[in-house]
């Protein structure tokens, strides 16, 4: 090719748009790490150090509520309010940081906020129960129901409450099955673990045994047990033996109830039928016998059968 034949009209046009673009990448590239990169870093860093605060917080509640020894409630009560706000100021965080980058990047929020009301709106009525779970929710931690690690009966289950959000509750049975409860569906609450439990034995002892050796059996061995160190800071009062509840044909029901501390029922129990035992062992007292005994009159004789 000559070179000096004149260049075509069509490579000039090229040549030139070539250098337009390289020129505004450049200074776009230059604008942005001017401009748009130290406030992208600070606002990172700005929701790093805002993140460290709420998790600064979180660490502190759960170390009170660690400490809080014999104050079972409040230690609840703490790290309850511990898992709320970090899944709540983690959530808040991360929005605003979102509306910013996409801010820094010249993306036009009115339309994606306008979509997201009418998003918003059509949630709203296909998913009314979310609303009415956080609804129930607030409730729930304002009234202070129950908190993270009591006791409680909800929606036909029982178990320890795990966690604790605004949507739903957490709770552990007693074989380890974790069940997740909306907290639209918590009609009635019975929380077993709220300031004190009260342990229940229910004894039945054959009729043959005398009332009154059975009773002085039962106040000696609910009192030694009262007296025990062991025990002594788990039973809170004096164990109550008020006589005799029922009596059901052969058998006689003698109660024990002691007012314990919140989740100490089953271990005051477990060891309170041990020393029951050895006590009835010691005292000649027969429990009753599960079986059904049919007592016949000696002059009763069976009829024969009729032979064909």
């Amino acid at each position: 090719m000559d070179p000096l034949a004149p260049v075509p009209q069509n490579v000039m046009q090229d040549e030139h748009l070539a250098r337009i673009l390289e020129r505004d990448w450049h200074q776009d590239i230059v604008n942005f790490l001017r401009a748009d990169l130290p406030r992208l870093i600070a606002i990172l860093l700005l929701a790093l150090v805002l993140q460290r605060i709420c998790r600064f917080f979180v660490q502190r509640m759960l170390r009170l509520a660690d400490q809080q020894i014999g104050n079972t409630q409040r230690a609840a009560q703490l790290r309850t309010m511990a898992a709320i706000l970090r899944a709540t100021s983690y959530s808040v965080i991360g929005f605003i940081v979102l509306l910013h980058v996409l801010s820094i990047f010249n993306i036009n929020l009115t339309p994606l906020l306008a979509s997201a009301g009418v998003v918003g709106v059509g949630i709203g009525l296909g998913a009314q129960s979310i609303f009415k779970d956080m609804l129930n929710g607030i409730f729930i931690l304002l009234e202070d129901q129950y908190n993270v690690g009591e006791s409680i009966r909800v929606a036909g289950l029982q178990g320890v409450v795990e966690n604790l959000t605004l949507r739903c509750t957490t709770l552990r049975d007693a074989d380890g099955t974790v069940h997740i409860i909306p907290n639209s569906s918590i009609n009635t609450v019975s929380n077993l673990s709220r300031d004190y439990s009260v342990a229940t034995l229910a004894l039945g002892v054959d009729a043959s045994a005398d009332p009154n050796t059975v009773l002085r059996v039962l106040r000696s061995v609910a009192d030694q047990m009262r007296q025990d160190p062991a025990f002594a800071q788990v039973v809170l009062e004096d164990p109550v033996v008020p006589g005799i509840d029922r009596i059901s044909g052969g058998e006689v029901v003698y109660p024990i109830n002691l007012r314990v501390r919140a989740n100490q029922r089953d271990p005051v129990l477990r060891e309170l039928r041990r020393r029951v035992l050895e006590a009835f062992g010691a005292n000649h007292i027969p429990l009753s016998s599960p079986g059904t005994q049919l007592i016949l009159p000696e002059s009763w004789k069976p009829v024969p059968p009729q032979q064909p």
